[in-house]
């Protein structure tokens, strides 16, 4: 694997861990009986986007340093994924 299609699959992971963390530790208005005026009691207090990002890249370097363990590390690819669905494009022998 190259590293620009390895830079291209970390940041489709960043994207999708990002979605994964962001509702970690979200406070709401409700949560600390603190409601500003004029807004919805569940939103969110205050932003935390950095810690937010901060944790999505860690996790993000986490998984992708797994993957590139398994892969160039342990000689692992996806040929070596059993395969879980029955073949069913053939017919048995008779």
């Amino acid at each position: 694997m190259s590293w620009v299609s390895f830079t291209a699959l970390f940041f489709a992971t960043w994207w999708v861990v990002l979605f994964v963390v962001l509702p970690f530790s979200v406070r709401t208005q409700d949560d600390d009986h603190d409601v500003t005026l004029g807004t919805v009691a569940s939103a969110p207090r205050g932003p935390h986007m950095l810690r937010a990002v901060i944790r999505t890249t860690i996790v993000t370097a986490i998984v992708m340093g797994t993957f590139y363990g398994l892969t160039h590390g342990l000689g692992y690819s996806l040929n070596d994924i059993p395969h879980i669905v029955p073949d069913f494009g053939q017919t048995p022998a008779k």
